[in-house]
């Protein structure tokens, strides 16, 4: 970007000559359209419509939580009890709507939480009009208009560019090419694509729908649950379920019409019974209500989840690859010190120099904003700048052609020690000396030949050093008790910069991170991935990494079976956050940041990444503990299915017993347990998980629930008129059994969870104790016999599942203990030695 003597900020030196983006204005730049012209091109509509939305339309959600496979199936099986009747038997129908009513209300709280975040973090595009420059929102921006950018920026709309300084776009969220792109007047531009170094501005060619990356934008922004191990899971489950109803449904029906000889409507009622109770509809309806709710927590606590999937991401992270800058330290720098290194080159001079160099930036990163800070632009009076070369974080340094007063025109870098310097240079060690203390060192050297051979050169050569800037970082005060929180829940940190690897140690020894006193530089690390892979998983703090490195190094972490979270807020980073399991993005970030990232946090608050880890975790493990009482049910309906119609007997249960059952032994205490908090790391595996206690604890139920039925037909007589009692002697034995089930998934058992537990307890012995409530569910304890034995069936059963449940997760693989549970078995087995 062009600067004016003095240190007055002037706008782009290179211009194109003819672009539609408005007038040249008097100071050499474009003026952009008029008011009027903005408001011809509105009234024909030319405007960046795109609808951008963070969450589903209101008739969506309606649409997705009322008509479902299973809502149908449930609905035409309601349909049916109405007509043969009574209604009390079609109390599931209720049950189904008030689940779908939850359902709806819980997603437009999330929706209302995540539209209000998403326009707190709504990109600003700045948009030159009369000659002046304002944000506005994308939506406002109108075809021809001209949009400046500069290092960060996302690229919102196409366009051509009309002035350019160094401007430099990365458009591998486009093209795959991890190499940015330099562009110069006339070349075009394409949303989704993001500024890595230099300025400039574009006219805009094609806005709204018509842009490039508009539908690609809109997808990314949706609230979904599309690629979700436990969504997939869930889907699994429930074909299997209708694939097993089909038989079911059949086999009954025949059973009780042709053998048994029942009566038409009692036959349907019963097969109803059967059938309703294998559909676990329940838990599609906790795992939304859970997102959901996950959703509303994290929006309070200014976290925009832009996935729904992140939320289950979040519970498998094990590792969490951190950015120093802006996440670690505060954005902010203070220069401390200035050593001059060339005798011929006073501290006056190389002041004047750095007060240039800041001028000549419009737009500085922390290290330039710090030095500008120091040393103001009034101090470089009667100095100007030609040629400019914007700092990379790939090339590590930037760059200008000065004239001084006199008219002697230099070079000057300015970056990166390590990489300016040649390996071995003296000054180095001192260098190194300042990196151990946390401090940050930027090299001030003159450049022999213009700028443009240092532009085009792979590594500067013939410089001569001049000073030492030595800036102090300002340390997070919240990072320690984060990184600790890390520690203490078996997740691995990782410090990944692009700052001297000593320094960056230094600074995470300071913040108490476990490895910080072995820092790696990155330029050292082993190109093949799998070495590479295992240095990444043994360090703990890397410097001098590139951006195509942080890719690679997430790359490496994932091989190795991990789940990677990689935060971060400049542009350097976002090639790491789109490859990462989770990307997570500071509010203060860059645009192309928070554009990839699925968790932003709004409050730029390094201190919220515990609350978001904790939130995926209690999700996630609710999920699967809930999933268990839910299979459960289905597995015992199946088997007592079945078991009715090899035997020829009728089916035990009216739907209102299931309903009974189902609403005090899973729908209610489901409910709360999915809300619980929950900090266990989520496994793999998670059919497999669930299904290793379902199956036996379901077998066992319907086992012991038939033997009983069995027991008590020989019993009372297997007469219509003892139907009742033979119905309730079940009905008490696979209440017991179902209450152990929900016992043993709600361990380990607190104050609320034993409440829990009692309130359903003294619900059924209301239901079988109160006259009004025998009579409408039709259940009574005839005699001691049979109500005893009932009992001591399902004690006997819950014996069995007791020990099931400890035989059970052996026989699933578990995930790898992460370096830092290692670490923390080392350092407990050292401590058990040393007492």
């Amino acid at each position: 970007m062009s600067q004016g003597s003095g240190g007055g900020r002037t706008p782009v030196t290179r211009i194109a000559e003819e672009q539609p983006g408005g007038a040249i204005g008097g100071e050499g730049r474009h003026t952009g359209l008029t008011a009027a012209e903005v408001a011809e091109r509105v009234a024909r509509g030319e405007v960046n419509d795109v609808p951008v939305r963070a969450s589903r339309s209101v008739g969506e959600i309606i649409r997705g939580n009322v008509f479902t496979l299973f809502n149908a199936i449930m609905g035409v099986l309601f349909a049916v009890i109405l007509v043969v009747g009574p209604l009390k038997d079609g109390l599931f129908g209720f049950v189904v709507l008030f689940n779908a009513l939850i359902g709806i209300i819980q997603e437009l709280r999330a929706k209302k939480t995540l539209d209000s975040l998403a326009v707190i973090g709504e990109s600003r595009p700045t948009v030159r009009r009369d000659g002046q420059s304002h944000e506005v929102a994308t939506g406002d921006i109108v075809l021809g208009d001209l949009i400046e950018l500069g290092p960060g920026d996302k690229v919102v709309v196409d366009g051509v560019v009309t002035e350019s300084d160094g401007l430099e776009i990365d458009e591998s969220l486009l093209t795959g090419e991890a190499d940015p792109v330099v562009k110069q007047p006339g070349d075009t531009v394409m949303s989704g694509s993001f500024v890595v170094a230099g300025g400039g501005a574009f006219t805009a060619t094609k806005v709204g729908r018509q842009a490039y990356a508009a539908q690609l934008a809109e997808e990314a922004s949706r609230f979904t649950l599309v690629n979700s191990e436990l969504r997939n899971g869930i889907a699994k489950i429930l074909k299997f379920c209708i694939a097993l109803m089909i038989p079911a449904s059949i086999g009954l029906v025949l059973s009780q019409l042709l053998v048994q000889r029942a009566d038409t409507f009692e036959a349907i009622r019963r097969t109803v019974a059967g059938i309703v109770v294998m559909v676990p509809e329940g838990l599609v309806l906790i795992t939304s209500v859970a997102f959901a709710i996950g959703v509303i927590r994290l929006g309070r606590k200014q976290c925009l989840v832009q996935e729904l999937p992140a939320i289950e991401g979040l519970a498998r992270v094990d590792v969490v690859c951190l950015d120093k800058t802006g996440t670690l330290t505060e954005g902010g720098m203070d220069v401390t010190d200035l050593r001059v290194l060339d005798s011929g080159s006073g501290e006056p001079y190389v002041r004047q120099v750095l007060a240039a160099l800041g001028a000549s930036d419009p737009r500085p990163n922390a290290s330039l904003a710090a030095i500008i800070d120091a040393y103001p632009a009034d101090g470089a009076e009667g100095w100007q700048h030609g040629e400019t070369l914007p700092f990379s974080s790939a090339r590590k340094y930037s760059g200008a052609e000065l004239t001084e007063p006199d008219g002697t025109r230099r070079t000057w870098l300015l970056g990166a020690p390590d990489v300016l310097l040649p390996p071995g240079h003296t000054q180095l060690g001192a260098v190194d000396e300042l990196n151990t203390q946390g401090l940050r060192v930027l090299l001030l050297a003159r450049a022999d030949g213009p700028l443009e051979d240092v532009r085009a050169s792979a590594a500067p050569e013939a410089l001569t050093p001049a000073a030492l800037v030595i800036l102090e970082q300002r340390l997070r005060p919240e990072a320690p008790d984060t990184l600790r929180y890390f520690a203490e829940q078996g997740v691995d940190a990782k410090v990944i910069s692009g700052d001297n690897a000593v320094s960056v140690g230094a600074v995470a020894g300071k913040l108490g991170l476990r490895g910080a006193e072995s820092p790696v530089d990155a330029r050292e690390l082993p190109q093949d991935q799998q070495r590479m892979a295992e240095a990444v998983e043994d360090g703990a703090v890397f410097g001098r990494v590139s951006p195509q490195q942080k890719r690679e190094m997430v790359g490496a972490l994932q091989s190795k079976g991990h789940n990677v979270a990689m935060t971060g807020d400049g542009v350097n980073d976002v090639l790491a956050l789109k490859d990462a399991d989770i990307g997570v993005s500071m509010g203060s970030g860059s645009e192309a940041t928070r554009a990839v990232a699925q968790i932003v946090l709004l409050n730029n608050s390094f201190a919220t990444l515990p609350d978001v880890v904790a939130e995926g975790r209690r999700v996630i493990g609710n999920i699967e503990r809930v999933a268990n009482l839910f299979l459960t049910k289905t597995v015992y309906s199946v088997f007592l299915a079945f078991a009715v119609i090899a035997t020829q007997v009728p089916y035990p249960f009216l739907p209102r017993h299931s309903t009974l059952l189902s609403a005090l032994t899973i729908g209610t205490p489901a409910f709360f347990l999915a809300l619980a908090p929950n900090k266990e790391r989520a496994r793999p595996y998670f059919v497999r998980r669930v299904l290793r206690l379902a199956i036996p604890f379901g077998i066992l139920a319907g086992a012991a629930t038939f033997g009983t039925y069995l027991l008590a037909r020989a019993h009372y007589g297997a007469t219509d008129a003892t139907r009742e009692a033979e119905t309730t002697a079940a009905t008490l034995t696979l209440f017991l059994i179902a209450l152990w089930v929900l016992t043993i998934i709600a361990r380990p058992l607190s104050w609320w969870r034993v409440g829990l537990i009692a309130t359903m307890f003294t619900g059924f012995v209301l239901a079988i104790s109160i006259p009004f409530t025998q009579d409408f569910f039709e259940l009574q304890l005839v005699g001691t016999q049979m109500p005893l034995t009932a009992i001591g069936m399902a004690v006997a059963a819950g014996v069995i599942m007791e020990i099931a449940a400890r035989i059970a997760p052996k026989k699933v693989p578990d995930l790898p203990k992460s370096v830092t549970e290692q670490q923390q078995e080392q350092d407990r087995e050292k401590a058990g030695q040393t007492a």
